[in-house]
């Protein structure tokens, strides 16, 4: 039985972020390290007593909280009491890693919280994305995670394509069924937008490595500098597996050909996110860097944050982040947002706690340079979203042009879709107008035997949606290849959060 008053006499308390002054010069975590783990223990099972397990769980809804269905108040219960084993089979019951999604998901689980409905009143939000991390990051400490392998072999074979969250996920699951999988890597490394598209402080890659070698362990294979359809030719791929699942992301990234793009120092994001993190790996300098220059990103979602972070620990002497919104609200608006909707309100992330300005409703006119061709100065305006009659949006200049140093601009402006190249045109798929692959209800795309899951499918989206997809399309691909299947299924493929239209 829940604690019905916990969240009346327990305050919400966050984990700590170390201080300012020390994590902008390494990588490590941003959270505090335990001095005392006990005590923080103590601590996240008082938190664990403000669920109230209330009668409609909002948290765990696949539309207004959690895709993966995670059975929250469930382990909220065996961590108030101590009981961490126990929360960690339910917890991974329906999460295959929530150490990634303890650290990077945004917890629209705690969006959806009961107690969000008047934070005022109650308190705000039990703090579920903390009470899992700990959970997860206690079983690795006490031995509880280790490998499942299956228990009898099915004689199938599933290629999966990508290894990033959508694609261990589905591996993992198919794997543990009983088929022989092997997941196809382009990178030099695994873990996909995990591993070099999320900063080292945000998300530490040993914990990649240690499910890596979980899943190792559990007889997935692993294949990595292999670029399906140039490396691997697609009519190989087919037919040494029975089954071939796409979990390729959605790497298009947009672009803004405002005049002056061409000099040097201009970059999309992920051409700065990438390479700092191969240096972390130890691959050596990046050879796109912040240190001491005036930077500038374009774009005020997570990819920019991820830019400004970065720039803060390469030592950039200033740093811009510009977004062409208008400033959201501190507070939920219960007529734009209500709960248990995702709430429109301004954000402050680890890296802009770290410094740097915030510029709303401006967007760049042009860029100008140097004689030897370098960015040295960016061109802004301030400007509206209108919509036009057809309800495109179109960002409008409303005031007088300004100028501001910039020697590295950065665009954080979005993807447009998958990068498919030859191995798309192998499997005639065409992508569709959104970009992204379209599927059946079976996950199954127009290339017979083939299926898609994660951003491939859904557009740049969650680490929680791209897992939740994942575990879905592994039930799928196991009921192509057996008949049936007693693989979980979180989501439908047409399935979207719930939102205010």
């Amino acid at each position: 039985m829940a604690d019905p008053r916990g969240f009346l006499e327990v305050p919400k308390k966050e984990a700590k972020y170390r201080p300012v002054a020390e994590r902008v010069h390494d990588w490590d975590d941003v959270y505090e390290h335990a001095d005392n783990p006990i005590k923080v223990l103590d601590e996240v099972s008082a938190q664990a007593r403000r669920c109230m397990d209330c009668g409609i769980p909002f948290c765990h809804s696949g539309t207004a909280g959690c895709p993966l269905g995670n059975l929250i108040p469930e382990w909220n219960d065996l961590v108030r009491r101590g009981r961490w084993d126990a929360a960690s089979s339910r917890l991974h019951a329906t999460n295959n890693f929530p150490e990634f999604t303890g650290m990077v998901c945004p917890a629209p689980c705690e969006a959806a919280c009961v107690l969000s409905i008047s934070e005022q009143a109650t308190g705000g939000s039990v703090t579920i994305k903390r009470i899992e991390k700990t959970i997860a990051y206690e079983s690795w400490a006490e031995g509880v995670i280790g490998p499942e392998p299956p228990e009898s072999t099915t004689g199938k074979s599933v290629g999966v394509v990508g290894s990033g969250p959508a694609g261990l996920a589905v591996a993992q699951q198919l794997t543990r069924a009983g088929h022989d999988v092997t997941v196809y890597e382009r990178d030099d490394r695994l873990g996909g937008l995990l591993r070099y598209g999320i900063p080292e402080y945000k998300l530490q890659k040993s914990d990649i490595d240690r499910r890596i070698a979980q899943m190792r362990a559990e007889g997935t294979t692993f294949v990595t500098n292999c670029d399906v359809g140039t490396d691997l030719s697609v009519e190989d791929l087919r037919s040494t597996h029975d089954a071939v699942v796409l979990a390729i992301g959605a790497m298009e990234a947009r672009d803004n050909p405002v005049p002056g793009r061409e000099l040097n120092g201009i970059h999309l994001a992920m051409e700065h996110l990438v390479p700092a993190n191969k240096e972390c790996e130890g691959d050596g300098p990046s050879p796109i860097t912040a240190a001491g220059k005036h930077v500038v990103i374009i774009g005020g979602g997570d990819t920019g944050a991820d830019c400004l972070g970065t720039a803060h620990r390469q030592g950039a002497a200033s740093v811009v982040q510009l977004d062409y919104n208008p400033e959201l609200p501190g507070e939920r608006d219960d007529e734009r947002s209500p709960w248990p909707t995702w709430p429109l309100i301004m954000r402050t992330s680890s890296a802009h706690a770290e410094g740097g300005e915030r510029l709303h409703q401006v967007a760049v006119q042009r860029f100008e340079g140097d004689d030897d061709g370098n960015v040295t100065t960016m061109v802004l305006a301030e400007v509206e979203v209108r919509r036009d009659a057809e309800g495109r949006r179109e960002i409008t200049p409303v005031g007088d042009e300004f100028e501001i140093p910039c020697e590295l601009a950065l665009f954080a402006i979005g993807f447009a879709g998958v990068r498919g190249g030859q191995l798309l045109s192998d499997l005639e798929i065409e992508p569709n107008p959104r970009g992204v692959i379209s599927c059946g209800s079976d996950w199954q795309t127009d290339a017979p035997g083939v299926f898609v899951c994660g951003d491939a499918h859904r557009g740049a989206s969650l680490v929680v949606w791209a897992i939740a997809e994942g575990r879905s399309t592994a039930r799928a691909v196991d009921e192509f290849l057996v008949g049936e299947s007693d693989l979980p299924s979180p989501v439908r493929p047409a399935s979207l959060p719930l939102s205010v239209r």
